[in-house]
Order: C-alpha cells, then structure tokens, then sequence
C-alpha cells in the first residue's frame, strides 16, 4: 500500500515539474477569474475543472486540486465578508454543523450509489432554479420578515442542501442564497455573504477526503489557491459596494450555463 502511495506522488510531482510556465500562469489566471465568479455567484469550478481536465491532469486529481484551490477562494471571501460586518455570527455556529454533518453523509453515501440519474435530473432543478429567481421579488437589496424559523431552515434547507453539496454539488452557492433570501428574509447581499461559510464548510469536508486519499497536486493547488484568495477578495468587495443589481444577474447567468454545460455533456 505505501509503494503505491509513493509511486502515486511520484508521478504526481513529476507531471507538475514538467508543467511550462505559461500553463501554470494560465492556470493561475484561471483561478482568479473562478475566485471572482464564485464569490458573487458561485460556479467558479466550472472555470477551473474543464481547464484541468483539457490539460490531462488525471480527473480525481483534477477535482481534488479544484477543491483545494476553491475552499481558499470561499475562505477569502468569507473573511472578507465577516470583517465587514455582512455576516452574522450569532446562530452561524448551528448552520455550519448542520452543513457539515449532512456534507459527511452525503460524501459517503455518493460512494454506494448510482449517480447517473442524478446527474440527468439536477440540470433541469438548476434550471427551475433560475426561473424562481428570475421572477421572484425577494431576490434584492431589502430585508424581509423570515418564512421560516432559524431551526426549521437549519434543519429542512441548510441539511438539505448540505447533504446535496456531499453527494453532488453543482450550484450549491445558487441553492443557499435564494434558500436563506426566500426564506429567512435576506437582502441579496446579506444571503450571499452568509452564503460563503456554509459553502466552505461542505467543500471543506470534501477537499479533506481528496487530502487523505492522496490526490492532491499540492504545488498547483497551493499556486492556484493563492490566486483564488486574491480574485475571491476583488468579487466579495463588489458584492458590498454593488448588492442585487451585481448578485443577481450574475447568479442567474451562472446557474443557466452550469445547466446547459451540464445538459450538453451528457447528451
């Protein structure tokens, strides 16, 4: 098992050794770009991933990489928020455990079973997604009063859509803002600056399972997740200074073409 492991990181640092510079620097761009997307609407890994994958990086290492880099883009974005008073620390701690337990049972329960189905029917739930918010009059810059209390959200939407982020993922960003807008009332800006540690803690969960099966390409993580904290701090400060004129547009462009992109690739 060890000879295994070491001829695996073998191979690993040989093929980033062997990277040119301009694919790194692309890369790196790339991060950037995605860290920005995401943190005003989400979607950054669709960015990065096919990049990865059209390089030849191997998929499982592709999709660690993608996750390292990305929990540092949602982490900067998350800090930056917190720091200017968007988000709320009171009551977050009960959200983030929901998130995080549900992300664990989704994470191993995708291991046991088929997902093709899934992957067929979650496009066009994206895309219901997008006409909610396109005719929704919640989705702004005011406060409402909440539909639900804090422990039934927590308990139906923050588990439901945590357990969706461990079993599959696409547009979870998209699900938690228009869930905590909806819902508990909040201004665009609000939802999505409480939206980044929920989403940190599934994708954390996650990228730790990739960590511990040795997948990482650390080098180009660590690069790329440099690049991600800068473009995620760039995003986060035009969410405050722009609010639902920004969010969004964005989140419904965003959420439309991860659904289509997904829609072509499994026709």
């Amino acid at each position: 098992m060890r000879n295994n492991n070491t001829k695996r990181f073998v191979v690993i640092v040989d093929w980033l050794l062997d990277l040119p510079l301009w694919t790194t620097v692309l890369l790196a761009a790339l991060a950037f770009l995605a860290g920005f997307v995401s943190a005003i609407a989400g979607g950054g890994g669709m960015i990065v991933l096919p990049a990865l994958l059209w390089l030849g990086v191997p998929p499982l290492n592709a999709l660690a990489t993608n996750k390292f880099q990305s929990v540092f883009g949602t982490l900067s974005s998350t800090i930056n928020f917190f720091r200017k008073g968007h988000i709320e620390g009171e009551g977050l701690k009960t959200s983030l455990l929901c998130a995080f337990i549900a992300a664990i049972v989704g994470s191993v329960l995708v291991q046991f079973i088929p997902t093709q189905l899934l992957s067929q029917f979650i496009p066009y739930l994206l895309i219901a997604l997008v006409l909610y918010m396109l005719m929704s009059p919640s989705l702004n810059d005011e406060d409402r009063p909440a539909k639900l209390k804090k422990p039934v959200f927590d308990a139906l939407c923050i588990n439901g859509i945590g357990f969706y982020g461990g079993l599959f993922g696409p547009g979870i960003g998209s699900f938690f803002a228009v869930a905590l807008a909806s819902l508990r009332g909040f201004n665009m800006r609000k939802a999505t600056a409480h939206t980044k540690p929920l989403v940190l803690t599934v994708n954390f969960t996650s990228m730790i399972v990739f960590v511990f099966a040795g997948q990482m390409l650390w080098g180009l993580a660590i690069i790329m997740a440099v690049a991600q904290f800068a473009g995620a701090r760039l995003g986060s400060n035009l969410v405050i200074s722009k609010g639902s004129k920004l969010i969004k547009p964005m989140m419904i462009s965003i959420t439309l073409i991860l659904a289509l992109r997904m829609i072509f690739d499994g026709a």
